[in-house]
């Protein structure tokens, strides 16, 4: 594997090829443990822990990308130095994909369910702010404009 400072690496023969392969699958297999740990945690609630290898998760999805690339542009050096090198990536980025999925699902899930939670948080101290009379709700005057309710609703971060 021929590293040019200026340019992109070529793959020039079999040894570079296959240390190139097992590279890159390190790199997947080491982003598939991240995401796998990052989706068990928020599933069981543990947001903080699970966000914990966030900064490695970065790298590790850098590396990827780059790696991706590399590959990308010596695409017929596998094929003809590394052939079963290159059908192990192809099997590898399919359960890797199955991985990235699932992991956004998850993500999606714990945000769709978060807002709910804060939407239903702010109802309830509105309710509680708004003045009743006759047993309806009613929004006293404000000196702010036409039914201004009472301050912001505060949300702590640190949990």
């Amino acid at each position: 594997m021929a590293a040019d400072p200026t340019g992109p690496v070529r793959l020039t023969d079999r040894t570079a090829a296959l240390g190139f392969v097992q590279g890159l699958l390190a790199t997947m297999g080491a982003l598939e443990g991240v995401l796998a740990r990052e989706s068990e945690g928020i599933r069981a609630g543990r947001i903080a822990q699970a966000l914990a290898d966030s900064a490695s998760k970065s790298d590790l999805a850098s590396a990827y990308m780059n790696g991706l690339e590399t590959a990308k542009a010596n695409a017929i050096a596998l094929a003809r130095f590394a052939p079963e090198g290159l059908e192990a990536l192809k099997t590898a980025q399919h359960r890797f994909a199955t991985v990235v999925e699932t992991n956004q699902q998850v993500l999606a899930t714990a945000r769709a369910v978060s807002e709910g939670l804060v939407k239903a948080l702010a109802d309830e101290v509105a309710k509680t702010r708004t003045p009743s009379v006759y047993g309806r709700p009613s929004v006293s005057p404000s000196p702010y404009g036409r039914g201004a309710q009472g301050g912001p609703l505060v949300l702590s971060r640190s949990l």
